[in-house]
């Protein structure tokens, strides 16, 4: 059959997975997506996929999608007593692909009891955010059992045209997102501190960040960041927790196999004192919702700085 013929599964439409299962929605697949509160799926529905009320009612699908907050999140929606596979002899879809971010362990005893019951786990997180996906530039690094890797990648290069990069067997793919995710915590630390201090100087944070951009430092990171370091908006694409959980997760392989990595165990620190400084706010639960980015007003009082909104139109680079 051809891939449109496909019947796809999606769980979860958060931030991401709306965004995505959108794209494939909108390239003409057959797509069912059951979300913990179905209301954030309805969108989906009018664009023409069909919203289901259990997660058994994926169990059919021939290639099932997830991208959830944790490892936790994943078995539960997968094994869980009203998951798609509840029972050790239940019916489960050949190919289960997962874009979510968790730990290498935990994805390894995923695809264990997955391959018990007849299923290929592909592990395929992805690199980007909502912006990035609607702009057509998300990226993905996929592992797993080769031939199942090579039967979703027709799909996946769907969600992520920017480039699917198939990296090996088992978990191979976990531990590229974990290395990315160390990245964007000191990348954004380092920019925020550096931005900061060229600002204390008298440098307004849109000239210095334009100057970065156009030079051999900018990247597509930095050109989507630059808009949130210069006006102050903290709409949130990735929430400081998650952040912290990917550092962690990277000191901690760090740790598993002798790689010392002082920069991201800097970072994290630096990261963990937003956690403090959030406790003055009014209301710390919702100020820690906001974006990682955040950050910055932390380093800014660390710094000494009082930060104003510069009201400045900044190009993101995903016009």
């Amino acid at each position: 059959m051809t891939k449109n013929d496909q019947k796809i599964g999606w769980i979860g439409v958060g931030r991401m997975g709306l965004p995505m299962a959108e794209r494939l929605i909108k390239a003409g697949h057959d797509v069912s997506i059951w979300n913990r509160t179905r209301q954030k799926a309805e969108p989906l529905s009018a664009k023409g996929g069909k919203v289901v009320e259990r997660l058994a009612d994926l169990a059919s699908v021939d290639v099932l999608f997830s991208i959830v907050s944790t490892g936790k999140d994943l078995k539960e929606v997968l094994f869980g007593k009203d998951g798609v596979a509840p029972a050790s002899n239940s019916k489960l879809p050949k190919i289960i692909v997962d874009c979510s971010t968790i730990a290498v362990a935990e994805s390894a005893d995923i695809r264990k009891r997955l391959k018990e019951l007849g299923a290929d786990f592909v592990a395929a997180p992805v690199s980007g955010n909502a912006k990035v996906i609607k702009a057509g530039r998300l990226s993905a690094v996929i592992s797993g059992a080769e031939a199942a890797c090579k039967a979703a990648a027709p799909l996946i290069e769907v969600i992520a045209p920017q480039g699917v990069s198939y990296v090996g067997e088992g978990e191979l793919a976990r531990v590229c997102k974990i290395a990315h995710n160390v990245m964007l915590g000191v990348v954004i630390e380092n920019l925020i501190e550096i931005t900061l201090l060229a600002n204390k100087m008298g440098v307004p944070r849109h000239a210095f960040l334009a100057f970065k951009n156009n030079g051999v430092m900018g990247s597509m990171f930095t050109r989507y960041k630059s808009p949130a370091l210069v006006n102050l908006d903290w709409t949130t694409t990735f929430t400081p927790e998650l952040l912290r959980k990917d550092l962690d997760l990277g000191l901690s392989l760090g740790r598993e196999w002798d790689v010392p990595m002082p920069v991201t165990a800097a970072a994290r620190e630096m990261l963990q004192s937003h956690f403090g400084a959030a406790t003055l706010k009014p209301d710390p639960d919702r100020y820690l919702q906001q974006d990682f980015a955040a950050l910055m007003e932390t380093m800014a009082l660390a710094s000494g700085m009082k930060l104003e909104s510069e009201n400045k139109n900044v190009p993101t680079g995903l016009e």
